[in-house]
């Protein structure tokens, strides 16, 4: 016998989700495990009940079976997955990331867009930087060991030979240690928005294709609403894909809806050649039909907090209706025991949007992706915050 709703509703609520990663050469299993012990964990905090089961299919993805105020949810959680390109683009050694430091450094303060991303937000600049900085002391570090070893070569002949070897041992001892350093990790990640000044490459271009073939096939499943949630470099993919529907004519039913966490918009928008992506910031944000929240935290270094990326990025206009800029307040929304052991862990912290908290605000992931009511509903009387920053910074505002 069916449950029904306080309001009287019968049936379950049905919803397809489609996630976006970010930069993440990870496979998407991850994603599905993070879901499933967060999402029990959350339940299990505010008192809902949230189960997930494998999701038959040619794409990645699980079901999620929630009761959630008194109705029935029903949710199919798909991945985008583009993993494979981020791994296609980690595959150079050590002198190629060398290389790739000097071309992504000469990118960012050529154009002037470093200068500007500093003064809009010092966090995730810091993020930026540290590949940078860890790179050139890991380099002179290695050439310290090799003229140590040339001072201390017993013949003559070899000293520089033996200095060379040193060198690359200790770079290469470097690079072993990146699982906790991460300084490859996101030297490749800045590179990767660098490498055609903010322009997509054509394999992510071919990708977007795809992505949006799939958001056109959840439209027509007959679920009553279509969620884009994009975390990180995920967000302004999210952003370009839908765009990309727009123009094309989104046909008539469910709600769509887009959901942007810990986004880093500007690291890509303040480019020269993201005429592209800039153009589909306007196109989204003046879109009556698609309901666009973004949620940040200032506690996310990795993230332009509270940044409009539309506004922050030149080209908000008029009649700009989107996104719903909302924190999620991480030193508020988490217990002091629980901020306390999270926040010297960045990473961590940046993967928070889609993890429990144990003092929930009006923020919940799991509400928004497996409960009963749509994205533009559930935030329809939802102030922006008001520390929201809303000034243009970007040196380029032209738009394709």
């Amino acid at each position: 016998m069916k449950r029904t709703a306080k309001g009287g509703e019968k049936g379950a609520y049905r919803r397809h989700v489609l996630y976006i990663p970010g930069y993440d050469p990870f496979p998407p299993r991850r994603y599905r495990e993070l879901y499933r012990s967060e999402g029990a964990a959350q339940a299990a905090i505010s008192g809902y009940d949230l189960t997930l089961k494998s999701r038959p299919g040619e794409t990645y993805g699980w079901h999620v079976q929630a009761h959630i105020d008194g109705r029935d949810i029903e949710a199919e959680v798909e991945v985008l997955v583009w993993s494979d390109l981020v791994k296609g683009s980690m595959t150079r050694g050590i002198a190629g990331t060398y290389l790739l430091l000097a071309r992504t450094a000469w990118v960012y303060i050529s154009s002037g867009a470093l200068f500007r991303l500093v003064r809009l937000r010092k966090g995730p600049m810091i993020a930026a930087l540290y590949p940078a900085v860890l790179l050139l002391l890991q380099g002179l570090v290695a050439l310290g060991a090799g003229a140590l070893a040339i001072w201390l070569a017993p013949w003559a002949g070899i000293d520089w030979a033996l200095g060379a070897a040193v060198v690359w041992a200790v770079l290469a001892g470097f690079r072993r240690l990146d699982r906790r350093l991460y300084v490859y990790y996101l030297m490749h990640d800045f590179a990767f928005t660098a490498l055609r000044g903010g322009a997509y490459p054509d394999a992510l271009e071919e990708r977007l294709a795809a992505f949006r073939a799939r958001v056109r096939a959840a439209l027509a499943s007959g679920v009553q609403e279509v969620l884009v949630v994009g975390h990180s470099s995920g967000v302004h993919i999210g952003v370009s894909m839908l765009a990309d529907l727009i123009r094309e004519g989104l046909p008539a039913g469910p709600s769509l809806s887009f959901l942007s966490l810990g986004q880093a918009v500007p690291m890509a928008s303040f480019l020269p050649g993201a005429q592209r992506l800039r153009a589909d910031l306007r196109c989204l944000s003046e879109c009556a039909e698609v309901a666009w929240v973004d949620v940040t935290a200032p506690s996310d270094g990795c993230s332009f907090a509270l940044c409009d990326p539309v506004a922050v990025s030149g080209v908000a206009t008029a009649a700009q209706r989107w996104p719903l800029v909302i924190s999620a307040s991480f030193t508020q929304t988490l217990s002091p025991e629980r901020w306390r052991a999270l926040k010297r862990r960045f990473f961590r912290l940046h993967f928070q949007y889609m993890c429990a908290f144990d003092r929930p605000g009006d923020y919940d992931y799991f509400q928004i992706t497996a409960g009963p009511m749509s994205l533009r509903k559930r935030y329809r009387r939802r102030n922006p915050s008001a520390s929201r920053i809303t000034r243009s910074y970007s040196p380029y505002r032209d738009a394709a």
